[in-house]
């Protein structure tokens, strides 16, 4: 028997709950709670409120879902911390040795 295709959906972060899980509000208007993929777990990639995401569900139970990727773009001000152009120390001690 063949695997039933998933439906994917794009949407926001709403609030962030315990046990990795998070309520997502979608697109089209509709709010799930999905918890994060054991990929995004692994890779420590950490979801905030705010941010937009990609929510894989079963057709079968339409109120929980998988969030797969998180999008860069998503939270408002999040520029990336500095402007582009920017010297950044590395944030540790000095290095001996004069700058030859």
């Amino acid at each position: 028997m063949a695997k039933e295709e998933m439906l994917e959906f794009e949407g926001v972060v709403d609030e962030v709950l315990p046990d990795a899980r998070c309520r997502v509000k979608l697109d089209n208007g509709h709010e799930v709670i999905a918890y994060t993929s054991g990929r995004m777990k692994k890779n420590r990639i950490r979801i905030l409120a705010g941010d937009r995401v990609t929510v894989e569900m079963t057709p079968y139970d339409l109120t929980k879902g998988r969030i797969n990727f998180r999008h860069k773009d998503g939270r408002p001000g999040s520029g990336g911390g500095e402007p582009a152009g920017t010297a950044r120390s590395s944030g540790g001690p000095p290095r001996r040795g004069g700058g030859r």
